[in-house]
């Protein structure tokens, strides 16, 4: 399997094949070596305070630790280029959050979020990820630092 493959292969399965990321109706906007965009509309089923009309924290915490498996996954499919689709299926399978930490900066309020973030450090087994989701009017919503397991 080839670089483009492997990405191509990732965002369907983070899309369409993980039913809780089907739940959030997640859309992966962007996905290459460098760089993971991921959009989720607001709608009514993931309001967490009906006065304010803002995004559930929980909703948050989980958007920013997809990206960051995501993110984490991208440092794993560096090292596997070439392997046979099973092989990089069974790769991706095992990989998983180790901790996460959410800091929330502003009530979650917009008719999007876009959640991106970068590698802090890659090990042989770790990644440790940071990542941020703003609305969209560019508003910092919430920032997370996620250690995941790719080893």
């Amino acid at each position: 399997m080839n670089q483009q493959e492997m990405l191509n292969f990732l965002a369907d399965f983070y899309e369409s094949r993980m039913p809780f990321h089907r739940l959030l109706d997640i859309k992966v906007e962007h996905l290459s070596m460098k760089e993971v965009k991921v959009k989720i509309e607001m709608r009514e089923e993931l309001i967490g305070n009906v006065v304010r009309g803002s995004l559930h924290g929980g909703v948050i915490s989980s958007v920013l630790d997809l990206t960051g498996g995501l993110i984490a996954t991208v440092e794993l499919l560096k090292n596997i280029e070439g392997k046979d689709i099973e092989e990089v299926g069974r790769r991706i399978a095992r990989v998983g959050t180790i901790d996460l930490r959410t800091d929330y900066l502003r009530a979650g309020k917009g008719d999007y979020f876009i959640a991106t973030g970068a590698t802090l450090r890659k090990g042989n087994k770790v990644a440790v990820v940071r990542t941020e989701l703003s609305n969209n009017n560019y508003s910092l919503i919430a920032a997370g630092t996620g250690t995941y397991l790719i080893g």
